[in-house]
């Protein structure tokens, strides 16, 4: 490591010291809590016991589970010897989650129980992996505690800001996911990004709800640790248990996706359970749930832009400030708006959305043709349009026709993922699947679908067809069937017609 670098595991370091004896974990399904200077010598142990078993600078560490204090170890103890974490979505079905495990190639990979039994069937279909180990107790993989073992010191390694840190797979454009390679200076930027627009400090308590294989939850997670904050985890949020915990240890912040929020007030109105500690909340949600948490607390809610690309952040503002917009440029990224040549577009007008700085990632893993397209001119190009008003304020305006994109719940769908599985169905002959607005999730996804002449297809039964192949959260909320799909003089579907045309929620 160099004068100049600085990485995840070296603030680890500095907590141990600014902040030992406070607390930095708590594990809520049991009790667990660590200190900064216990956090660190579990850190260093695991180092130990993975350079133990031959891991080395630039191996991947795949972890296949949900929220717990081993997981943001295996983060910790990776920085440490500058391997590479690949957080699997545990909501993918197994096929999507087997290709981005032999995407990144992962040496090592950690699983839930629950998960377990889905990996030793494919066990066959992953040749890097050479050990397998549990990520929770009870497990029939090899035991966590046998990397534990070890208090030898770790051999230091060279690990620089810009080394890749973790990858963290896209949605599905043009049919397969792509791996975002995220580096230790795109994480320590965005901690001091979400530190000042909060105002973060060790008085805070974040409420750790969103999965760590998410950009945001992972942020979120390392930015209230590095604040000296402490860090309330949640394994699968609940809103009834996240309330309760908002009152038991005093919860300052936390990151939502709706319907999280919306679960949360109505979990404190049926419970009673304060939420007044709330201070401030980022996300996406709308307005009514925006009023209705302010009111409820006196806090602010904090509007942003931002994809995995960008390590999580672009734009971010007070949602009052400008209600309806994502807020302004964040103080180390430039971002502005540009035509289909690349020109810069004036306020008011659309354009696409690029940006350059710090915040953005290193490239598409192993795709190079990829990363020099998205990085071309200098910029990165997010696929995303907005507009900017004539004080500064983004408005998100959708995606470009080629890289559509629905987020229901804050993921990430791209309609062509699902149509792909849709056409697999004997009786459907062809579909157009696009966003449409949903009361719970803020977007929801519809399939409009012609099927093949003769044939009868329950919506439901379509339905549980898309969620048996891929994950559950890219099934469709609505399905339509008509008897024709609107053409353009050259034959193909007229998408836009289509929108159009049935845009309501059937």
């Amino acid at each position: 490591m160099g004068l100049h670098d600085l990485t995840l595991y070296d603030v680890i370091c500095r907590n141990a010291v600014a902040f030992g004896k406070a607390w930095a974990w708590m594990e809520a399904d049991d009790g667990r809590r660590l200190t900064f200077r216990e956090i660190k010598e579990s850190v260093d142990r695991l180092a130990a016991g993975f350079q133990g078993i031959g891991l080395k600078k630039g191996d991947r560490i795949g972890v296949f589970g949900k929220n717990n204090l081993e997981y943001f170890l295996i983060y910790g103890a990776a920085a440490a010897i500058g391997a590479i974490v690949l957080p699997v979505n545990w909501r993918l079905s197994a096929e999507e989650a087997l290709f981005n495990l032999n995407d990144a190639t992962p040496q090592v990979l950690f699983v839930d129980p629950q998960f377990q039994e889905t990996i030793q069937k494919h066990r066959h279909r992953l040749p890097s992996i050479r050990a397998f180990y549990n990520l929770r107790p009870g497990g029939a993989f090899s035991d966590w505690d046998s990397l534990m073992a070890d208090p030898a010191d770790f051999q230091k390694v060279d690990v620089a800001t810009d080394d890749g840190f973790v990858i963290i797979h896209t949605a599905a454009v043009a049919g397969r996911p792509r791996g975002a390679l995220l580096s230790h200076g795109n994480v320590l930027c965005a901690d001091m990004h979400l530190n000042l627009c909060f105002g973060l400090s060790s008085s805070d308590v974040h409420l750790n709800l969103l999965p760590l294989f998410h950009v945001g939850g992972l942020f979120m997670a390392t930015n209230a640790f590095h604040a000296g904050a402490l860090n309330v985890n949640m394994s699968k949020f609940d809103a009834q248990k996240a309330v309760f915990l908002i009152e038991q240890e005093n919860v300052t912040v936390f990151f939502e996706f709706p319907p999280i929020l919306s679960s949360i007030l109505e979990a404190h109105q049926k419970t009673g359970k304060s939420i007044r500690s709330v201070r401030a909340v980022l996300g996406l949600g709308v307005p009514e749930t925006i009023q209705a948490f302010q009111e409820a607390t006196g806090g602010t809610f904090y509007a942003m832009y931002g994809q995995t690309e960008t390590s999580c952040l672009a734009t971010m503002g007070r949602y009052d400030d400008r209600p309806g917009s994502a807020g302004k440029i964040i103080p180390l990224s430039d971002v502005r708006l540009v035509d289909e040549d690349d020109n810069p577009v004036p306020p008011g007008r659309v354009g696409e959305i690029v940006m350059k700085g710090p915040m953005v990632f290193k490239g598409y893993w192993n795709l190079p043709e990829d990363t020099a397209h998205a990085f071309r001119g200098g910029w990165h190009h997010t696929g995303d349009l907005g507009r900017f008003d004539e004080d500064g304020f983004l408005f998100y305006e959708g995606r470009k026709a080629e890289k559509e994109l629905i987020k229901p719940g804050g993921e990430n769908v791209y309609p062509a993922e699902v149509e792909k599985v849709i056409l697999q169905h004997p009786d459907v002959e062809s579909v157009v699947v696009f966003g449409v607005p949903d009361p719970k999730w803020k977007e929801g996804i519809k399939a409009v679908c012609r099927l093949k002449g003769g044939a009868a297809l329950d919506p439901e039964a379509l339905i549980r067809f898309v969620g048996e192949r891929i994950a559950s959260y890219k099934k469709p909320q609505y399905v339509e069937f008509v008897q024709e799909l609107p053409t353009k003089p050259d034959g193909s579907v007229d998408r836009a017609r289509v929108k159009a045309m049935y845009g309501g929620t059937r």
